[in-house]
């Protein structure tokens, strides 16, 4: 009898840093697509909350809410997937206190089934993470480029560019490590800065957008198969033109509905 692979787990997410087995993550926001990547064999599904701009066509991740979160993650959790699926904290819901931070942490798990929760920043959230690590809820930090705190930063840039700021992700990432993160998100840092983070890290580093020096990528599904024609991030690898084949392919049959091609008798009930 063949047995079905377990269900991965934060712990053996963790120990793939030791063993030197690279971590593979993915974003998905409903049932289809996550049944696709956990049959892929995907390590970590992430419900980000980039969601917003690339299913709920907002300008910015900000306005993305705990609702919104929360619809989406039970669509990916029904699927039962053996994936690790992590939600992300989205803007506002951990910002106010500790409490806060605690009591949407275990709606994201208990609600919606999470099975880790991601939160954006470093030393700053360490009081934070260490309270929700301290619930029982497994938790992933991110440093770096944070895209929630895009209004204060002014813009997307790549950070770790000067030798401050790469000593300012150093302590981030050191205080997350302490609070009781199992792994650490590294966006849009420098490759060679990334890099010396992930061997001086303890835990894992998922890098997007940081080079190959992390112990593991992060991509928005979307990017990863050219679903935005009209987007193109850097970072991402276009793995498939899926948005150009879904576009011919409504073409396609809008040209048969209206020249009479669709449907014939085999798509039709006598």
């Amino acid at each position: 009898m063949k047995m079905s692979p377990k269900k991965l787990t934060a712990p053996a997410i963790r120990a793939m840093k030791k063993s030197g087995a690279r971590i593979v993550a993915l974003t998905a926001a409903d049932f289809i697509t996550t049944r696709l990547l956990d049959e892929a064999g995907v390590d970590i599904i992430l419900v980000g909350d980039s969601l917003g701009t690339t299913v709920l066509g907002y300008e910015s991740t900000v306005s993305v809410s705990m609702r919104e979160m929360l619809h989406h993650l039970k669509a990916v959790t029904r699927a039962r997937p053996k994936s690790l699926v992590v939600a992300d904290m989205p803007f506002g819901s951990y910002h106010q206190s500790v409490a806060q931070a605690v009591r949407n942490a275990v709606r994201l798990v208990r609600e919606g089934g999470a099975d880790a929760v991601k939160l954006e920043g470093g030393e700053s959230q360490k009081e934070k993470i260490r309270a929700i690590a301290e619930t029982g809820i497994p938790v992933i930090a991110h440093i770096g480029l944070l895209p929630q705190s895009v209004l204060r930063e002014g813009g997307y840039r790549v950070q770790g560019k000067t030798p401050l700021q790469a000593e300012r992700l150093k302590k981030d990432l050191r205080a997350v490590e302490r609070a009781g993160a199992f792994a650490c998100v590294l966006e849009y840092v420098r490759a060679s800065v990334a890099r010396k983070l992930t061997r001086y890290a303890t835990i894992p580093t998922i890098g997007i957008g940081s080079g190959p020096g992390c112990d593991g990528q992060v991509l928005v599904t979307s990017d990863l198969l050219g679903l935005q024609t009209w987007l193109a991030p850097r970072a991402a690898r276009h793995y498939a033109e899926i948005g150009r084949v879904m576009c011919d392919a409504f073409r396609h049959f809008a040209d048969d509905v209206r020249k009479g091609r669709f449907p014939t008798k085999r798509e039709s009930f006598e």
